[in-house]
C-alpha cells in the first residue's frame, strides 16, 4: 500500500518499517526455511519472485505490510537496518465489496525473538493501525491448527474462533471492532509513536560514527 510507504511505527520492543527492496534478500533467506513455509502456508520463491512480491506489497491497494525490527538493535545506529529484521506483519483487505474486512498475519522469523512478547505487541500495533488508518472494522486471522502458540496469542487478544477447516488444517479467528474494542486498542497502543520513515533513517545515518 502507498499509505504506509513512509510510515515508521515504534513500540516498546519493536519498530515497524515499510517493506523495501533492501529487505528482500534477508526475507528470502527466511523463507527457505521449511518450518516457516509450513507456518505461513507459503511456497518457496526465487529471489526475483520475492522482489516482485515486495513490489506488489508496495503498490497494491489491498495489502499493507511492515517489516518488524528489534528495537534494541535498531537503537544502535551502527547496526544496518537489515540486521535488525526479525519478521513481518501484514493486513490483507480480503473482500473487494467490504473494505472494512481485513485478514491479519504476523511472522516472527527469527527463533531467538520468539516468546518475548514481540508478536503480541506488534499484533496490537497493526490492529490499531488498521482500525485508525485503514478503517478496518472486522479482523480475521487464519492460523494452522498445529500453530498453537499463535492461536493462543490471538485468543488472548480477544479473537474468537469462527471456523475450523480440516481440509486446509487451519482455524479462522475473528474480531468485530466495536467502540469498546477500539477504545481498548487505542489505550493499549497509546505509547506507540508514528514517525516519518525517511527522516528517521536520515537521522539514524547521521548518528553513525565516522
Amino acid at each position: 500500500m502507498k499509505i504506509n510507504e513512509n510510515t515508521l511505527l515504534e513500540g516498546d520492543k519493536a519498530v515497524l518499517v515499510p517493506y523495501n527492496a533492501e529487505h528482500v534478500p534477508r526475507y528470502h533467506e527466511w523463507m527457505k526455511s521449511p518450518e516457516l513455509q509450513q507456518l505461513t502456508a507459503s511456497e518457496p520463491l526465487t529471489l526475483e519472485q520475492e522482489y516482485d512480491m515486495q513490489r506488489s506489497w508496495r503498490e497494491d491497494n489491498d495489502k499493507c505490510t511492515f517489516i518488524i525490527l528489534d528495537k534494541q538493535r535498531w537503537a544502535d545506529s551502527s547496526v544496518e537496518e537489515e540486521q535488525c529484521m526479525v519478521g513481518d506483519v501484514n493486513i490483507f483487505l480480503t473482500d473487494p465489496t467490504d473494505p472494512t474486512l481485513a485478514e491479519l498475519e504476523i511472522m516472527i522469523a527469527e527463533p531467538s525473538h520468539r516468546g518475548k512478547g514481540i508478536g503480541n505487541e506488534v499484533t496490537r500495533m497493526m490492529m490499531s493501525y488498521g482500525v485508525t488508518k485503514l478503517g478496518v472494522k472486522n479482523l480475521e486471522a487464519k492460523i494452522g491448527l498445529n500453530n498453537q502458540v499463535s492461536i493462543a496469542m490471538f485468543k488472548k487478544l480477544h479473537f474468537q474462533e469462527v471456523s475450523v477447516s480440516e481440509v486446509f488444517k487451519e482455524v479462522t479467528l475473528g474480531m468485530t471492532v466495536d467502540e469498546s474494542v477500539r477504545s481498548r486498542l487505542l489505550e493499549d497502543t497509546a505509547d506507540m509513536k508514528e514517525r516519518d520513515y525517511r527522516q528517521t533513517c536520515s537521522n539514524r545515518r547521521e548518528q553513525v560514527p565516522q
